[in-house]
C-alpha cells in the first residue's frame, strides 16, 4: 500500500494548526518536491524531530531549513506520543549529516524551539534499558546541596562545588571534600529530606510507560544510596548504583565508601547492564543534566540532555531544553515507515 503524498509547497506554508487538519496521526506522508533523489530511499533515514507546545509557523520554517541544509525531505508524520503530550512532527530526511546534527541545535537555540536529528532511535516497543541521572533530572533538586543546607554547611560546600565547577577539581576529590563538610548532620535530617523528595514532572509518566513495554529502569548517580533508593521506590526502578554516604547510626561521619560513581562509572554500569541484559546498545536510553552525564549519554544508543547545563546540551545527542519528561517519550514512539 502506497503512502499519501503532501505537496512541499503546503508543508512549508501553513502553520501546525492547518497542517493537523491534512495530516492524519501516526500516518507518512511522502513530500512531492523534486529535490528528493528516489535512490536514496533504500537508505536509512535521518528523523527530524519537532516537539512542544505552539509550534505555530516552526514546521513550515524547519522544512523550509532543511532543503538549505541540502537535506533531502522525503515524508513527514504528525505523531502522539502520549495522551497529556501534543502531537509531534518528524522528517525522514536523507543527506546533511553529520553537519545536520549541530545545525539543528543552533537552529533549536535561535527559535526556541526543541528539534533533535535521530538515527535508529530505541524503540518503545521493543525491551530496552533507561539509565538516569538522579539530581536535577530524576528528581529537581541537587541533594548534597539540601543536607548541607539542613545542616548550616551549603556556603562551605558550594564553594567546593564551585572549583569543580571551574574545572580546578575532579568529581571524585570534589566530593569527598563537600561530603567532609557533612560531618556530624544528624541522620533524622537526611531521613526527612528523604521522605520528601520532589520528582521532576513527568518522569513517573515515562517510567510508567516503559515498565508497561517490557523496559528496565535503573538509575546511575554520582548522589548517595539512601536517596536513590526512595527514587527507585517511587518510581519502580530496577536497580540503583550511587555513592555510599557513611554514618555511625546518629549522625554523618563525613566519608563515602567503596567506589565512586563519576562519570566513568556511569558509563560502565550503563555498559554492564545493557550486556547483562542481552540488549542491543540501540534500545538503550540515557538521561542526565550535568557533564559528568556526558559519557553516559555517548554509550547510550540514545543520550538525551534533560534542563542540561549548556554546555551538556550542546554536546549531547539530544536535548530537552523545556517542559516535562514526559516528552522523552517522543524519542521512542516515532511511527515505523
Amino acid at each position: 500500500m502506497s503512502q499519501p503524498n503532501i505537496a512541499f509547497s503546503t508543508l512549508a506554508q501553513q502553520d501546525d494548526l492547518s497542517l493537523s487538519n491534512q495530516l492524519s496521526l501516526n500516518l507518512w506522508y511522502d513530500i512531492d518536491h523534486p529535490s528528493l533523489v528516489a535512490e536514496n530511499k533504500a537508505q536509512s533515514p535521518t528523523y527530524v524531530l519537532l516537539f512542544g507546545f505552539q509550534l505555530g509557523m516552526q514546521v513550515a520554517n524547519l522544512a523550509q531549513q532543511l532543503q538549505l541544509w541540502s537535506s533531502q525531505i522525503s515524508s513527514v508524520c504528525r505523531f502522539e506520543a502520549h495522551r497529556d503530550l501534543p502531537p509531534a512532527f518528524v522528517f525522514a530526511v536523507y543527506g546533511g549529516m553529520p553537519e545536520l546534527a549541530q545545525q539543528l541545535k543552533q537552529y533549536s537555540a535561535d527559535n526556541g524551539v526543541q528539534c533533535a536529528a535521530l538515527v535508529n532511535p530505541p524503540q518503545l516497543s521493543a525491551p530496552g534499558l533507561l539509565v538516569m541521572d538522579m539530581d536535577s533530572t530524576a528528581i529537581t533538586i541537587e541533594c548534597i546541596d539540601e543536607i548541607a543546607r539542613l545542616g548550616g554547611v551549603y556556603d562551605e560546600v558550594a564553594a567546593v562545588t564551585a572549583q569543580a565547577m571551574a574545572g580546578k577539581l575532579e568529581f571524585s576529590a570534589s566530593l569527598r571534600q563537600r561530603v567532609a563538610k557533612l560531618t556530624g548532620i544528624p541522620l533524622e535530617l537526611v531521613a526527612e529530606l528523604q521522605s520528601q523528595l520532589p520528582l521532576m514532572p513527568g518522569i513517573e509518566q515515562v517510567c510508567e510507560v516503559l515498565k508497561q513495554h517490557n523496559w528496565h529502569l535503573a538509575i546511575a548517580s554520582g548522589g548517595f544510596v539512601p536517596f536513590a533508593a526512595q527514587v527507585q521506590k517511587l518510581l519502580n526502578l530496577d536497580r540503583i548504583h550511587a555513592n555510599e554516604l557513611d554514618d555511625d547510626g546518629q549522625v554523618l561521619v563525613g566519608t563515602v565508601s567503596g567506589k565512586i560513581v563519576d562519570a566513568e562509572e556511569k558509563a560502565r554500569f550503563l555498559s554492564a547492564y545493557r550486556d547483562e541484559l542481552g540488549l542491543a546498545k540501540a534500545q538503550t536510553l540515557a538521561i542526565g543534566d550535568g557533564a559528568n552525564d556526558l559519557p553516559m549519554l555517548h554509550q547510550a544508543g540514545l543520550g538525551v540532555a534533560v534542563h542540561g547545563k549548556a554546555k551538556v546540551v550542546v554536546e549531547a545527542p539530544a536535548a530537552i531544553t523545556a517542559g516535562s519528561l514526559a516528552q522523552l517519550l517522543y524519542f521512542l514512539t516515532i511511527p515505523a515507515r
